[in-house]
């Protein structure tokens, strides 16, 4: 729904790989972002090669909503691979890049992509909100993980799960484990800013078992190294000084969960241990990852 007359005009990549279970949610979500000074040209889907049905749902929609439209990957290449093919196909110079397996609440796109108000600013991104249950154990860890994210965010910014940029490149590294750091990378090095806009809410969902969780957060501590080695850029979470403040603020606001935050935090030094074998022992760049596939249905 746009109200006003446009000064902004973006395209949204919707990057899939079997989503059968969120796309047509997401879709949805997307084509009906309340607009006053954006406008939405297109919505592109690349699918990676899919096996679950994912493309004939965006096919089927599409018939309806004419600004969307479907890019098959035959040949699954990794994420930041498949970036690459929207931003040769995408016809803004305002872009949005959004996970399949995530829900963005009604005015993400306007809060988002009016960051850019600032001519100085160069991406911005919401605070990603987890649907996991904060009961269990992996639930509380998802939680916890995204809270430091958030509190991070508001004083070094850090974007994730939806992020929105400028074009300011023709393609982002394909090799890139970590597709929106490297985004970031690039971004800082013409000088502009990250913009985090904390009240643009996305709702995602972390990992479930504890397989997942391990696999989710070594293969990040992996693209994380990566990045650093070939980008020279380091995200907030690589800070120890940072991480620490933050986590005195939430042991500050939250002291009766001190005992699962430290045991979260040893999980989490464990799978960060595992990402640096992978990287520096292993040789392994996980740009093309194995799914953690408790993360993927957000009912």
């Amino acid at each position: 729904m746009q109200t006003e007359k446009a000064r902004f005009i973006c395209s949204i990549g919707v990057i899939c790989y079997n989503e059968a279970d969120n796309i047509i949610k997401l879709l949805t979500a997307l084509t009906g972002q309340i607009l006053s000074t954006v406008e939405i040209a297109e919505i592109i889907v690349v699918s990676s090669a899919c096996t679950d049905g994912t493309d004939d749902l965006v096919r089927e929609f599409t018939v309806s909503h004419p600004q969307v439209r479907l890019i098959c990957q035959e040949t699954r290449e990794g994420k930041s691979a498949a970036i690459n093919l929207f931003l040769s196909s995408a016809s803004s110079d305002l872009l949005i890049i959004e996970s399949g397996d995530t829900i963005p609440e009604s005015d993400v796109v306007e809060k988002l992509i009016g960051a850019f108000a600032d001519h100085k600013v160069g991406a911005s991104g919401g605070r990603p909100t987890p649907v996991n249950n904060p009961e269990s154990l992996m639930g509380y860890a998802v939680h916890l993980l995204w809270r430091l994210h958030h509190r991070m965010a508001l004083i070094s910014p850090k974007l994730g799960e939806v992020i929105a940029f400028r074009r300011l490149m023709k393609e982002i590294p394909a090799e890139s484990a970590v597709d929106e750091a490297s985004i970031e990378a690039l971004v800082k090095a013409k000088r502009l800013k990250l913009k985090y806009v904390q009240d643009a809410i996305i709702y995602n969902k972390g990992p479930e078992t504890l397989g997942d969780f391990i696999k989710q957060r070594r293969r990040i501590q992996n693209g994380h190294l990566w990045l650093q080695k070939q980008q020279q850029y380091s995200v907030a979470s690589q800070s120890h000084q940072l991480l620490l403040q933050v986590m005195i603020a939430e042991m500050d606001e939250h002291p009766m969960q001190i005992p699962k935050l430290i045991v979260v935090m040893m999980l989490e030094l464990y799978c960060r241990v595992l990402g640096t074998i992978d990287y520096f022992v292993r040789k392994k760049n996980p740009f093309k990852w194995d799914i953690a596939s408790s993360t993927k249905s957000l009912n």
